[in-house]
């Protein structure tokens, strides 16, 4: 009961905000966003039937953020558990479904670990990044398997626009930023080209009574670079390169694996090296007015290693090895019909493991095909999709999607979708020794939502209401399948601007649950609220935000007794930049203003009261 009243509360606020009748001095640009993950074709937000949130540069640029999962814990629909200090491993839930359940694409290219079934946000610097598109939803007719509970698009620093920067920044616990990057275009090249450093000393990734505690500092440091060309090598033909290189290193507490030294947590030093390369080749041809072809050729490497050392002679104590390799290759035509746009795609990807460790199967190949159809008329607009993916493990899954949107007046739109999807089982799952379950089967999914949404020049809110049902359901993290697993909740979320103010704020309830135990599916929170104001007064922009999420349930250490609870909690964090001229800007960010103490998982630490200084020179 007290989860249908929060409910009631925040639709009652997001339809209540319309109506409060203000005088707007101008229009969000936020407003005016085009997506292309929605429907992998360029639309504008306020025409996108899907439930989506795109985030542009210049917000990441003045939310004084120092990495990706900060920025992605902040939106409507996602949820992060990490294991402890600034840099770790991280798991992202969206709309209750696991990292395993959610494609990251960079450029449109796929990248993340077949192992483990998810990826390394903590690879991803936010120096690299143009924009980051958030597609909510079930989404596996558009692109294959896993894509469950969404997809989150990563499009880099983009060729072209001349632009110079250079910026630093130092922080709580010895954090130290350092990034440039140079975009311009001469003659038919456009390019772009970025670099980034940073390094801290940390905290302890583990509480006090955590087992495998090593009661220390756990350093990280990063580097990456970003590069990419364009070539106008004619008016309907260009070609496009990019490629993305982070790699990573950050403590970690616990016992070597292998061991050949038979040393524990307290005796070694343990260092995760995360690594991504991410590549791509594109051909943008227009062979008619109304007829768009991509051919893409890509490559990902997601590389993930582990080291152990004895901490009195720094002597090898063993290594564990986890690479992930991805050959994508991909042609998409986009066939215009006067509003209408029909999409072909037709796309093969290869996914080799190499690790140290004996995998009965090390690789497989998934070939597609898809066909999506998009209507567009005055008073409605629909999609729909079909797609067959050929997994050489699995055998054949077809999928669908059906979308549609009714526009009540030029403000209301009601909107509603349905559609199916399939999730093959990870290769640790399959076949990690003593832990995999050969025979796991492919998780399928009938996922339905209702949406109404209303945009005016200065506001945008929206009310989602979801449930998703997976048959044969894998539990995240373990090789266990249960009968099926219900993914519901709901989603309401309101941008509004005011003439210096600008308001942001959203509630999810989310309630998954394996069946037929009906037990709640650990690390996620069934309530989660997140407020941003902020308020620029000529060269001065100041900010807030609050979060407030109940508890969470997570897995004892030992997997004998029941789950623990994780407490709730409450955040909250403000900065303040200013434009000191029209080339530097200075900004600060003070994280966690209360120093509360919160776990996202069991027996790990998360960062107390941190401040972050940073300034940008633009040229």
């Amino acid at each position: 009961m007290h989860s249908i009243r929060l409910g009631k509360l925040c639709l009652a606020m997001s339809v209540a905000f319309p109506a409060t009748g203000s005088v707007f001095a101008q229009t969000n640009p936020l407003f005016d966003s085009v997506v292309v993950t929605a429907t992998r074709t360029e639309q504008a937000i306020t025409e996108v039937l899907a439930d989506v949130t795109v985030i542009d540069r210049e917000t990441l640029s003045r939310a004084g953020q120092t990495s990706l999962r900060e920025v992605l814990a902040q939106q409507p629909g996602v949820q992060i558990s990490s294991n402890g200090s600034y840099r770790s491993n991280t798991t992202l839930f969206l709309r209750g479904a696991s990292a395993t359940q959610t494609i990251l694409l960079v450029d449109g290219v796929r990248v993340g670990s077949a192992t483990s079934g998810g990826f390394s946000l903590e690879t991803i610097p936010l120096e690299s990044i143009e924009r980051i598109e958030i597609l909510r939803g079930a989404a596996s007719a558009l692109y294959g398997p896993d894509a469950v509970g969404g997809v989150i698009q990563i499009i880099t620093r983009q060729a072209g626009t001349p632009r110079r920067s250079v910026s630093v920044g130092v922080g709580s616990d010895g954090q130290r930023l350092g990034a440039a990057h140079f975009s311009g275009k001469t003659g038919m090249f456009g390019y772009s080209l970025g670099f980034s450093h940073e390094r801290g000393t940390g905290i302890d990734a583990k509480t006090p009574a955590a087992s495998g505690l090593n009661p220390d500092e756990d350093p990280f440091e990063s580097s990456s670079l970003n590069f990419s060309l364009v070539a106008d090598v004619h008016t309907n033909h260009q070609l496009k390169f990019q490629t993305l290189y982070s790699e990573g290193e950050y403590g970690f507490d616990g016992n070597p694996f292998p061991n050949p030294l038979a040393l524990n947590s307290q005796t070694s030093e343990a260092i995760a090296k995360p690594e991504l390369n991410q590549s791509s080749l594109q051909w943008v041809a227009k062979f008619a007015p109304r007829w768009k072809s991509t051919v893409l050729l890509a490559q990902a490497d997601d590389k993930s290693l582990s080291e152990y050392r004895r901490l009195s002679d720094g002597a090898d104590a063993g290594r564990a090895r986890f690479n992930t390799k991805r050959d994508q290759y991909s042609w998409q035509n986009d066939i215009s019909f006067d509003k209408d746009v029909l999409t072909l795609l037709a796309e093969q990807r290869n996914e080799e493991v190499d690790s140290e460790t004996d995998y009965a199967v090390k690789a497989r190949s998934i070939d597609s095909f898809m066909a999506a159809y998009a209507l567009n008329r005055t008073q409605w607009d629909a999609l729909g999709v079909l797609r067959s993916d050929d997994n050489s493990q699995f055998g054949r899954f077809n999928n669908y999607a059906v979308s549609a949107g009714y526009k009540l007046n030029s403000q209301w739109r009601l909107v509603g979708s349905t559609g199916s999807s399939f999730q093959a089982p990870t290769f640790n799952q399959l076949y990690f020794p003593g832990f995999g379950n050969p025979n796991l089967q492919p998780q399928r999914s009938r996922s339905k939502e209702l949406g109404v949404k209303y945009a005016a020049p200065a506001i945008a809110a929206s009310a989602v209401v979801y449930h998703n049902r997976v048959q044969g359901f894998i539990t995240p993290s373990t090789a266990v399948q249960s009968a099926r697993a219900t993914l519901q909740g709901a989603t309401f979320a309101v941008d509004r601007q005011f003439e210096t103010i600008l308001v942001k704020a959203s509630y999810d309830y989310t309630d998954p649950k394996t069946e037929p135990d009906n037990k709640r599916i650990v690390r996620i929170a069934r309530h989660v609220f997140n407020l941003n104001l902020s308020r620029e007064t000529g060269p001065w922009q100041y900010y807030g935000e609050l979060k407030l999420a109940s508890d969470r349930e997570d897995r004892a250490i030992r997997s004998s007794d029941p789950n623990i609870e994780l407490g709730g909690y409450g955040l909250l964090n403000a900065g303040i930049s200013h434009k000191v001229n029209q080339d530097l800007s200075v900004s600060a960010r003070l994280n966690n203003l209360t120093d509360k103490t919160y776990s996202l998982a069991n027996g790990f630490t998360t960062p107390g009261r941190n401040l972050f200084v940073s300034a940008n020179w633009s040229f």
